[in-house]
């Protein structure tokens, strides 16, 4: 059997008993903070700054080159040498092919001789275009549509006509025909008469006819119709086209000036072989009174 644990000292009892306390480890003063070490050193803090700073100035640099070439890209790498495009001229052909002119003309349209007498019968009126002409019965029919030819694009929407001949291009017409087409710009009513003539009667023999064809000029220039300024071209055109019986026709166009910005276009056509009725040409444009 072990042997029993003597303890090393007891406590005398009774309420004041006292006495020197043995194997109890001694209690150690708590341990004394350490004082913070020094800081970094400034050199160090300062290179650490700069390493940052340009990391980010790097990361900003990258970004905007990769806007730069994003932007070229897309633009076909132009992207800073594009100049601002010149207004569009919003003027109608006419009115940019032949300016109102700044001089009076040296050789202006004639005056009338005489007062233009009333008209009398029948007439054809164009209320767009401003004027009245000569109307005639059968063969000739209402003109009902709108016809926009050539590279002007004159608006035909009052006139009459009759169908000469069928052939495989379609139908073949003689017409008297009218317009109105603006030959000026806002609402200036000066328009260059000759210039916007000539252009006019080119559209027509350029776009209105088979190709090739040769002109016989029978009249053109300055003149009156109606009392009022215009610019006659009387042509014949001689041509040829696959099934068309037809291989000449007498025309006319007539620009008249009749204080507006737009202009009177007047167009009459009679092909070789309803030559009978080309008579009615000369009628036509003396019949002509504005509105």
């Amino acid at each position: 059997m072990s042997d029993p644990i003597t303890p090393t000292w007891s406590r005398p009892t009774g309420p004041w008993a006292s006495g020197t306390v043995t194997g109890v480890p001694p209690i150690e003063p708590p341990p004394t903070e350490q004082p913070p070490g020094p800081g970094p050193d400034p050199e160090q803090r300062r290179r650490r700054q700069m390493l940052l700073f340009g990391g980010i100035a790097g990361g900003i640099v990258a970004i905007g080159l990769t806007i730069i070439l994003i932007v070229a890209l897309a633009s076909d790498g132009d992207a800073f040498s594009s100049k601002a495009q010149a207004p569009t001229d919003v003027r109608p052909p006419l009115a940019q092919m032949c300016p109102a002119p700044t001089t009076i003309p040296g050789d202006p349209a004639p005056a009338p001789s005489a007062p233009v007498p009333p008209a009398s019968g029948e007439r054809t009126v164009d209320e767009e275009a401003g004027i009245s002409y000569k109307k005639y019965g059968a063969p000739w029919e209402p003109w009902t549509t709108i016809w926009r030819a050539g590279t002007l694009e004159v608006p035909y929407k009052v006139g009459q006509h009759f169908v000469t001949e069928q052939y495989s291009g379609g139908t073949y017409h003689a017409s008297i025909l009218s317009a109105a087409v603006p030959a000026a710009e806002n609402d200036a009513v000066t328009l260059n008469l000759e210039c916007v003539g000539r252009q006019v009667a080119a559209d027509v023999r350029a776009e209105y006819y088979p190709q090739p064809n040769t002109i016989e000029q029978l009249r053109d220039g300055l003149t009156t119709l109606g009392g009022r300024p215009a610019y006659l071209s009387e042509f014949r055109l001689h041509f040829q086209s696959p099934g068309l019986q037809a291989t000449a026709e007498r025309s006319a166009v007539a620009v008249i000036d009749v204080g507006k910005p737009t202009a009177a276009v007047l167009y009459l056509s009679i092909p070789n072989t309803h030559a009978q009725f080309e008579p009615v040409i000369a009628e036509v444009l003396a019949s002509v009174r504005p509105l």
